[in-house]
């Protein structure tokens, strides 16, 4: 067979693979060389090993874990936790010219039909007696009994009056007691290397001295793996109420052929569904642009009884408007009328400077700041309105057991030993493994979890 046959044209690119991987063909035939100088290089190039990353640690895993969240081993294919209610609640009413309610939204969380005798507080301060005649049941104003005609009214239930010589209620209080269901979701990657690849010595050096560059793309699929969970886990959807009990009322996602698949509830999500969305003009970056804008979400956060420290993980845009909100303050010492507070700093305000006000006081709350790269990122949450998340800093305790949990809890799926947070083998007949017939080594990733976020009336979502 000519050695001709098996050449590349001269201005083919040799340094290319050729197809399924294979090695380039190696040219050694002098008449394809313009001169022997470029036959045989006796220059050794200058070759800088020192592998560049380019766009930073691209690893975004440890949110949950530094907000509180903990590992538990979960044996079914959902979670379920329950919330305490509201211990006063509230009513919507609508009633005729007669002043008889009918009550639409009783199923709305926090809701319920008033009681015979029941004191309802309407949000322009009217009070209501809610009564009976003819078997209807009928609203009558506190001053002198007049009927009114209301379109759906939210109302709050303040108490009860009731005539000398009466009854006790004819129904009884329940404590309101909320049931969530969250099902847990499956997340793989998969790496393979085959034998004549692995024992390859490459030009860059990955780290303490190895050159191999197939551990480099071992590393980089693990790191992505573990991202792209995190990232179901912040960014997953369900496609139900999951308060509604069962995961598998609305939830199933049909593939086709590829069969069925759970959604499950993911960070965002949760909050935006049960928590609190701010959204904050002003400023350069189009979020905090002074105090007032801190003060809005404390005002809120006040309402749902949420604890006093709070951990904020904001974009870079957001976190720059927040340097300049408290420089502002700092600059004048009053800002929104009232003093600049630094307790994580002893309210040393040129202490706050120079740690990058990494921690302020407002209101009676202390907010650490934290830059999420996750946010940053053009190719994940970049791309998305979302400018940071405020999560609390406590343990909620349970409805029904009483046990105390964090505020955000990833849970995976485990028992007896056997656990799949974190699943890795490898198969293949290279480098030790003798379980496949193929030249390679084929590398497998697989955890089954989900998250909890409990209390999500307490969290809060950056827009």
């Amino acid at each position: 067979m000519a050695i001709d046959s098996l050449q590349t044209p001269v201005g083919t690119n040799r340094g290319a693979l050729g197809s399924n991987n294979t090695p380039p063909t190696l040219l050694t035939d002098p008449k394809t060389y313009i001169s022997l100088g470029q036959l045989i290089d006796t220059n050794k190039p200058d070759n800088r090993d020192l592998l560049i990353s380019t766009y930073g640690d691209q690893g975004l895993t440890g949110f949950l874990t530094l907000t509180g969240a903990v590992n538990n081993a979960g044996v079914a294919d959902e979670v379920t936790w329950w919330e305490e209610g509201r211990l006063h609640a509230r009513t919507e009413v609508q009633t005729d010219g007669n002043g008889v309610i009918t009550y639409n939204d009783s199923d709305k969380t926090g809701y319920v039909e008033a009681r015979l005798n029941d004191v309802l507080l309407a949000a322009d301060g009217s009070r209501y007696i809610v009564g009976e005649e003819s078997t209807n049941t009928v609203l009558f104003k506190f001053d002198g009994g007049s009927k009114d005609s209301l379109a759906n009214t939210d109302m709050a239930i303040i108490g009860n009056i009731y005539a000398q010589g009466s009854d006790q209620p004819t129904k009884f209080f329940h404590p309101q007691v909320e049931k969530y269901t969250n099902p847990y979701i499956i997340t793989k990657e998969t790496y393979a290397v085959n034998g004549s690849q692995a024992t390859n010595i490459g030009w860059v050096n990955i780290g303490n001295g190895d050159y191999r560059w197939y551990v480099k793309g071992e590393m980089d699929v693990r790191k992505r793996f573990m991202n792209q969970r995190e990232l179901m886990l912040l960014f997953g959807e369900s496609h139900q109420d999951i308060s509604n009990g069962s995961a598998d009322a609305n939830g199933d996602i049909n593939l086709g052929d590829g069969g069925k698949v759970t959604g499950s509830e993911g960070y965002f999500q949760a909050v935006e569904r049960r928590g609190i969305t701010a959204t904050v003009s002003g400023g350069a970056q189009g979020t905090f642009a002074s105090m007032s804008d801190v003060d809005q979400i404390i005002l809120e956060l006040d309402k749902e009884g949420a604890p006093a420290e709070y951990a904020m993980y904001v974009s870079r845009g957001t976190s720059l408007d927040i340097d300049d909100m408290l420089a502002n303050g700092i600059a004048t010492q009053v800002t929104a009328g009232l003093p600049g507070q630094f307790g994580a700093f002893n309210n040393d305000a040129d202490m706050a400077v120079r740690l990058g006000f990494k921690s302020f006081t407002r209101g009676g709350y202390t907010f650490h700041k934290h830059d999420w790269k996750l946010l940053n990122d053009p190719t994940i949450g970049g791309l998305t309105n979302i400018k940071g998340a405020m999560v609390p800093l406590t343990n909620v305790t349970d409805a029904r057991s009483g046990a105390k949990a964090p505020a955000l809890q990833m849970n995976y799926k485990g028992t007896n030993g056997y656990n799949r947070d974190m699943e890795h083998w490898v198969m293949g007949s290279i480098m030790g493994h003798n379980n496949m017939s193929k030249d390679v080594a084929e590398f497998y990733y697989r955890s089954e979890c989900n998250l909890c976020v409990r209390a999500a009336n307490q969290h809060v979502v950056l827009k």
